[in-house]
């Protein structure tokens, strides 16, 4: 193990007496992402040390890790200004023409101050070599941090996915349709610390194999930033049709949605969950009014959560792209959402009228039997259904 990776917390570091837990929590998931890489892991309060034997297979999984602010590949070195010019003299490129220092004194024993050390350093790279100082727009950055234990020298600086650890938050139930805002909400849900399980409404033979397969192509993706994910599938089937035979067409969207809102609640307490996330957009469609947020809602006195509830939907495609979702979510196969839909669905809903629409539906009862009927699924590999869609 010949190379080292440095980890730089970030919005970590802005917990006190919880950072301990914080930093266990993240190494957890660290070393659950490299379970099948050789590396060896030092941590402490302020840094994370990964010893591996190739750092370039690494990082693009440490990327998914969210708690990371930053990545770097550090090289170690004594505390004596001499090594750290050889080292750094090493490792700056050769094709750039400019350079700057940047030095963080961690080590306040030291007695050079960081604005001399950067000083004392640049000076030597110029007496032996043929950089130029930019001090506004260098082509290199040479980044030097003096600790106890020694001197770290590096270059380039990868972005991390930031947010929480996975878990410190503890569990939330995504409602997950096959659609682009809900695995956007599922992936702002993981970055700030909260491990999601998701629930999906099936209605066959309504919706099909491939709807299902979808989503859970989308639940895989979803895996890869947190590594525990659960799908639990709901047959919504006799729910949907008791809808649509007894209900006000311009009523059932808002009907099933108050189901889903019940049936999410039920299960989410089963589970130990300790809110509802979904991917509701204000306004966006006619069941994300807020006047039909506050009919759906009012089934349930558990949070939901809407991550993405004042984005645009360009926004939220953006983040569907970064994440890798979009090209999965664009895919033709409709989900229970988008069959029996009325032309002109109600945008102004009251409660009085959902109350007497129920009245026509022994809802309790379809919806424990959708609840006894659930089927989990936690095995997302790809041969057994992504080669279907």
């Amino acid at each position: 193990m010949n190379e080292l990776i440095m980890i730089k917390y970030g919005e970590l570091t802005t917990k006190k007496d919880n950072r301990k837990f914080f930093v266990k929590t993240l190494t957890d998931n660290i070393e659950k992402m490299l379970a099948d890489e050789n590396i060896k892991i030092i941590k402490n309060n302020v840094r994370m040390y990964i010893y591996c034997e190739k750092a370039g297979k690494i990082i693009p999984k440490l990327t998914k890790v969210f708690g990371i602010h930053s990545i770097v590949v550090a090289y170690k070195v004594n505390n004596n200004i001499e090594d750290v010019l050889k080292k750094s003299l090493e490792i700056m490129d050769k094709n750039k023409e400019t350079f700057k220092v940047v030095t963080n004194r961690a080590d306040k024993t030291f007695k050079t101050s960081s604005m001399e050390y950067s000083s004392n350093l640049g000076a030597l790279i110029l007496k032996n070599s043929n950089y130029k100082v930019d001090v506004h727009h260098p082509d290199i950055t040479l980044h030097v941090e003096i600790r106890t234990d020694g001197t770290y020298v590096y270059t380039e600086e990868i972005k991390g996915a930031g947010g929480y650890p996975v878990g410190v938050q503890g569990k939330g139930l995504l409602m997950l349709s096959g659609g682009i805002d809900s695995p956007v909400a599922g992936y702002l849900a993981l970055k700030r610390g909260v491990n999601i399980e998701c629930l999906y409404f099936e209605s066959p033979p309504h919706t099909s194999i491939e709807a299902k397969n979808k989503v859970l192509t989308l639940a895989r993706i979803l895996n890869e930033y947190s590594g525990k994910i659960k799908v639990h599938v709901v047959p919504f089937t006799k729910i949907q049709e008791e809808i649509y035979k007894n209900c006000a067409p311009n009523y059932m969207i808002t009907i099933m949605r108050r189901m889903m809102y019940r049936i999410a609640e039920k299960y989410a307490k089963k589970i130990n969950a300790h809110a509802i996330f979904n991917g509701e957009s204000i306004g966006q469609v006619a069941s994300q009014t807020l006047d039909s947020m506050v009919c759906v809602n009012n089934v349930t006195n558990m949070p939901v959560i809407r991550p993405v509830a004042c984005f645009d939907k360009l926004e939220i495609i953006a983040l569907a792209e970064k994440i890798g979702t979009y090209e999965t979510s664009i895919l033709p196969y409709e989900d229970c959402c988008t069959i029996f839909v009325p032309k002109h669905p109600v945008i102004k809903p009251t409660l009085e009228n959902c109350l007497l629409n129920e009245t026509k539906l022994d809802y309790e009862k379809l919806i424990d039997e959708a609840i006894d009927n659930i089927e989990v699924i936690s095995n997302f590999e790809k041969p057994k259904y992504e080669d279907l869609l």
